[in-house]
């Protein structure tokens, strides 16, 4: 899969993290869910969010990563942390999954940083 992450307080915490290998257990047959090492950051997000399929994001309430495969109602404590660009149907499927998430660099943007 391939995502791109936004440059927000929590995004970036959650850079810092990376590379990490999770659990990404199936939550509600709508998100694969796993608990991450360290909290993020929530300042400057909105108190809540609405997502869509293929929304990577953090459920601050509990402190975990939640990557949507399904669309789901507004969520008070979740903060959008990216999207997933490709791939999201490897997601749809129940049970868990185990997955390795670390930064690859844009060809594109090499160079013009």
């Amino acid at each position: 899969m391939t995502a791109t992450l936004k440059n927000t307080a929590a995004s970036r915490d959650f850079i810092a993290q990376l590379p990490m290998t999770l659990e990404l257990k199936d939550y509600a047959s709508t998100e694969k869910v796993a608990d991450l090492p360290q909290k993020l950051s929530t300042q400057g997000a909105p108190d809540g969010y609405e997502p869509r399929v293929g929304d990577i994001t953090y459920y601050a309430p509990w402190g975990n990563l939640a990557i949507f495969y399904r669309d789901f109602g507004y969520s008070r404590g979740l903060v959008n942390l990216g999207r997933i660009i490709e791939g999201t149907e490897n997601l749809n499927f129940r049970g868990a999954m185990s997955a390795t998430i670390e930064i690859v660099a844009d060809e594109s943007s090499i160079g013009n940083q």
